[in-house]
């Protein structure tokens, strides 16, 4: 005759299953304590959390390896290096701008002071004379009847060239770039605080050489500038330092 209690032949079965998970956890129960190091994602293995402090943890539902810190520290010098040097590029736009701006100004200042109302005076016998001249018009006295439209279009070239400054990334481009704004700026300056008034001022002009039109030092700078993009252009340079 048996030793087991008569009371466990009764015992119901699904007694035996309640009890089961306290000893037993289900792998399949989301709410089980031991599924995050038995259970395995769709794709592979859950990765350990010492594994998260790597340089690139793998996601647990199957995606791509994120980057850890050790990753993303090792670009950032990269890319401040690459501000930086946009940066340094930015500033020698702007310095050789303020440099023409300065020298076109102090020599307007000059020829007014000086000039004005006076003979030709002869630099280099009839090669080079300095002729005072106030131009309503555009570089080179062209189109003396829409002093308006040409502020218009000097106030958009420098808008257009601040804006362009922040893709820099060649010296040479940075050079022809600050004298094509500082020549707009200086004659810019003349429309917009010389006689007759506001974005209708005369610019003063006063280079003369034989069988030209008479000029100032902007109107150098700008087609000075103009010609060395365009030598930049034919050998492949672009705005951004590489070659074409």
């Amino acid at each position: 005759m048996s030793d087991a209690d008569p009371g466990d032949a009764g015992a119901l079965p699904g007694a035996d299953a309640a009890a089961r998970p306290a000893t037993q956890p289900d792998p399949t129960d989301p709410s089980s304590p031991n599924r995050a190091t038995s259970d395995t994602a769709p794709d592979g293995p859950v990765t350990s959390a010492a594994a998260t402090s790597g340089p690139a943890t793998s996601d647990p539902a199957g995606g791509a390896p994120t980057p850890g810190p050790g990753a993303e520290g090792s670009a950032s010098p990269e890319r401040a290096g690459g501000r930086t040097g946009n940066r340094h590029l930015v500033r020698v736009t702007f310095g050789v701008a303020l440099a023409v701006v300065l020298l076109d100004q102090l020599t307007k200042y000059l020829a007014v002071r000086y000039l004005e109302g006076q003979p030709p005076v002869e630099v280099v016998g009839q090669w080079v004379r300095l002729v005072f001249l106030r131009n309503p018009g555009a570089a080179f006295s062209i189109g003396t009847g829409v002093t308006f439209v040409f502020s218009a279009i000097a106030v958009a070239v420098v808008v257009v060239i601040v804006r362009t400054s922040r893709r820099l990334g060649s010296l040479a481009w940075a050079i022809a770039l600050g004298g094509l704004l500082g020549g707009a700026v200086g004659n810019l300056i003349d429309r917009l605080f010389r006689e007759p008034g506001f974005l209708q001022g005369h610019v003063v002009d006063f280079i003369a050489l034989p069988h030209f039109a008479v000029f100032n030092l902007a109107d150098s700078a700008i087609v000075c500038s103009a010609i060395f993009m365009v030598l930049l252009s034919l050998r492949g340079v672009e705005i951004s330092g590489r070659r074409s």
